[in-house]
């Protein structure tokens, strides 16, 4: 059975997340904001919920190195914690950049930095990040500046971890979806069709497979889930 963490695993995808792969029959490690949203997801025997602050890297750190401690192996991570807020440069402050910056950055990093070690010393394992469209296409992160600069960040983090790991069997994946078929999207956005975009299902499978011995040759991996949107 192998072991991953999920943070955010409450939300919209990371609730579909943690059902695959409770489905598959991995251990599954989550991470909710506070107690009281452990009781958002449903109990199982191969859950193991902790609410943590991952924008505090010593919580954050102590929180990897005492589930390594419990389980031995953490075979991954899916890191699907993070934040949406629009404006364009002459619309966004400081602040705004820096809380974009910490919820959608140094949420990962601060789970990665120990989690790497862990991954780097057993010579095998996978972190996979969630970017977003507007970090690398310049027509849309014009107007979302800070949530793209902050998501930006997750690939070059990728690109320099995927470069220390070479020949270590440990890759680290982002995957970069489109609009997520939600209620709250489709409440926001009544006139567009859903059909068009992309099902928190289907990047939950998306994201057991890169996590699984199925996609071990995989490297350097950015995956575009846009589906038509």
């Amino acid at each position: 059975m192998k072991t991953v963490i999920i943070t955010g695993a409450n939300g919209n995808l990371g609730l579909a997340v943690t059902k695959e792969f409770l489905d598959k029959n991995y251990r599954v490690l989550a991470t909710v904001s506070n107690e009281k949203e452990k009781t958002d997801i449903p109990s199982h025997p191969n859950l193991d919920i902790s609410a943590v602050n991952l924008t505090n890297e010593n919580e954050t750190s102590e929180y990897v190195k005492v589930s390594i401690q419990k389980y031995g192996t953490i075979d991954g991570a899916l890191l699907l914690v993070g934040g949406f807020t629009m404006g364009s440069l002459s619309e966004t402050s400081g602040e705004d950049l820096h809380k974009q910056i910490a919820l959608n950055f140094e949420t990962a990093f601060y789970v990665t930095r120990p989690l790497f070690e862990h991954l780097i010393k057993n010579k095998k394992g996978s972190i996979v990040f969630i970017g977003a469209r507007p970090a690398i296409n310049p027509a849309q992160g014009k107007g979302l500046i800070a949530y793209g600069l902050s998501k930006s960040l997750l690939f070059k983090l990728a690109e320099f971890l995927n470069e220390t790991a070479k020949g270590m069997n440990v890759s680290v994946s982002v995957v970069v979806p489109s609009t997520l078929d939600t209620a709250l999207n489709r409440k926001s956005m009544p006139d567009a069709d859903p059909e068009n975009w992309v099902k928190p299902s289907e990047i939950a499978e998306t994201l057991e497979f890169l996590i699984s011995d199925k996609a071990r040759a995989l490297r350097e991996t950015v995956l575009k889930m846009y589906n038509n949107a």
